[in-house]
């Protein structure tokens, strides 16, 4: 059997070792920073659940369209069309669709 070597350069599509060592470095901060946002998203859903059990608890609705409106205004001008998008996907992940 035999193993094929592939280089740094080759995964990373780098054309240099030092381009290569740049963007695996980058990659692994991309990765830390995904866990990251990935936790931040998960805390930010029981978070919601909170809210949304107090309001349906206390007889309210469980969507405040108009809070939601906010926070879609928020994204989309810190981010722009893109921040609309995934604006929208964290309100579905944190109530579901409606």
């Amino acid at each position: 059997m035999t193993t094929t070597h592939v280089t740094p350069a080759e995964v990373t599509g780098a054309r240099t070792a030092e381009a290569a060592d740049v963007i695996t470095g980058a990659r692994e901060r991309i990765d830390a920073l995904d866990d990251r946002i990935i936790g931040l998203i998960q805390e930010r859903m029981a978070v919601s659940a909170v809210i949304q059990e107090a309001r349906i608890t206390s007889g309210g609705r469980r969507v405040n369209l108009s809070r939601e409106m906010e926070i879609l205004s928020h994204y989309s001008e810190a981010l722009g069309k893109p921040g609309t998008a995934l604006a929208m996907t964290l309100l579905e992940l944190c109530r579901g669709r409606i």
